[in-house]
């Protein structure tokens, strides 16, 4: 049986609805093909379950540092019921998934497909044959293609770890109790995200890190969550590389053995948490027989277009090798549909684009680093203001943390922004704003009293000022 089509989507994550919708609201007939559970990472093992539970692991760390933080506040933290923490975590992840994809689906009426794809036919005429689970093979023809298969865990080829056994991210979301102690290997977003979240839950938390924490922000992010860490008793160990990984028979915990420093040696926990990255998700779609030229680490290749080496087949988020976000696979989508079926020549931008880590505090950026602006051959200005320069952390009685500007030394113009606080990432959606404006256009913009977004303003005025003799909104 062949079926043809305007657009055939490979994947039903944030990229494969952005690219649906738009093409669909064009006019286009548009099927889907799914061959896991549907909507994607990040309402099933990504953004939504993370953030649910990192929520609650916070609440659970403020009622037991309340009273450090607040005279006269007492309260208390219980242990952690795992299966009904998980079990409310999935409730909400089904709900997201039936209202935001199976929903959305139905009420757009594109055609949605269960099985796995791969490419088939020639260059010039792709075609795609989608293997159903009873056996039948559907080929479908389209004029355009979309792969948007999105990404998986990676884990590195450590001696004896799969025999070890280890936790991904993903599966780490699915223990059925607190492990008394884990072992976590990274030190990006979902290491550090994750690594907090068990230890304020009760587990007692490793790191072991290659280089520094958050080693692609600013060095002043790393050195302030690695004291906010070592406050909340989660052990950093710098400069380690695992080597070997085994399991103990008699105690079942996991010993991995590292080079730390140049030196060997060994760490143990209950659990071993894998958190060193992510890779595209590319395998089995047959791409050599279209012509598709895939990159290092298996990612399709495209132009700043999202186009793949073959004119009639796109790709857009994770699968592309580009920032590993779902607001990022959620622009390419809509802007392949545009680019295929319009005239548009859009290209993706990348320099406005925020990032968040949702450790507490959070991680939050937009636009240059110093490092990068030095790079760039640019002169560079900058100024790190302290949280307890800005009101609203006073008042929050947490002024763990900093706000940091960089600018072109020449022309004042704003390049960068990047904070380590409470609603960092609303600073960096800030950020997005005043990139481009600057200095002085910054200092004297109105900024609402006792919030933190007044802090950009704060370190915008302390280019020329001594902030620390300011009054308030002064």
């Amino acid at each position: 049986m062949q079926t043809r089509y305007d657009l055939a989507i490979i994947g039903s994550g944030g990229g494969a609805f952005a690219a649906a919708i738009r093409a669909t609201t064009l006019g286009k007939s548009v099927v889907m093909v799914e061959r896991d559970t549907f909507g994607g990472t990040c309402v099933n093992t990504g953004c939504v379950p993370s953030k649910a539970l990192i929520a609650a692991a916070e609440v659970r760390h403020v009622a037991a540092d309340a009273s450090k933080r607040f005279p006269g506040i007492a309260a208390a933290a219980d242990p952690v019921d795992m299966p009904a923490l998980i079990g409310g975590k999935q409730d909400l992840v089904e709900a997201l998934r039936g209202e935001k994809y199976v929903d959305v689906a139905d009420s757009y009426g594109w055609e949605i497909r269960r099985g796995n794809a791969a490419f088939a036919g020639t260059p010039d005429s792709p075609l795609l044959e989608v293997a159903a689970a009873d056996g039948s093979v559907e080929t479908i023809a389209a004029e355009h293609y979309l792969v948007a298969t999105g990404s998986r865990p990676w884990t590195p080829p450590i001696d004896g770890l799969d025999e070890a056994g280890y936790l991904t991210s993903t599966t780490a979301m699915e223990l059925a109790e607190v492990p008394d102690s884990l072992l976590v290997l990274g030190g990006g977003y979902v290491a550090l995200e994750q690594a907090q979240m068990f230890a304020r839950i009760g587990s007692k938390v490793t790191l072991l890190v290659r280089s520094r924490l958050a080693s692609q922000e600013e060095p002043e992010v790393s050195k302030t969550l690695q004291e906010v860490f070592a406050d909340e008793g989660i052990r950093v160990v710098r400069r380690a590389v695992p080597t070997r990984a085994t399991r103990d028979a008699a105690t079942g915990q996991v010993a991995v053995t590292a080079d730390v420093s140049g030196g060997e040696q060994e760490f143990r926990a209950d659990q071993l948490l894998v958190a060193l990255g992510r890779r595209p998700v590319t395998d089995g779609l047959n791409l050599n027989a279209v012509e598709v030229k895939t990159g290092e680490v298996g990612e399709i290749v495209v132009t700043d277009q999202l186009q793949s080496s073959n004119p009639r087949i796109w790709a857009a988020g994770d699968v592309t090798g580009q920032p590993e976000f779902v607001y990022v696979a959620a622009h390419h989508g809509t802007l392949v549909a545009e680019n295929a079926f319009t005239d548009a020549e859009k290209s993706v931008d990348y320099m406005r684009l925020p990032r968040v880590t949702f450790t507490s505090p959070a991680i939050g950026a937009v636009g240059m680093t110093e490092a990068q602006v030095l790079a760039a051959g640019i002169r560079c200005d900058c100024r790190v203001l302290p949280l307890e320069y800005v009101p609203r952390a006073l008042v929050n009685r947490d002024t763990r943390g900093f706000i940091k500007m960089v600018a072109n030394a020449d022309t004042g113009e704003i390049l960068g922004l990047t904070a380590v606080a409470k609603d960092a990432g609303e600073l960096a959606a800030a950020g997005v704003h005043i990139l481009g404006k600057t200095i002085a256009e910054v200092a004297d913009a109105w900024a609402p009293y006792l919030t933190m977004a007044e802090g950009i303003r704060i370190v915008a005025k302390a280019f020329t000022t001594d902030v620390s003799k300011l009054s308030c909104c002064a």
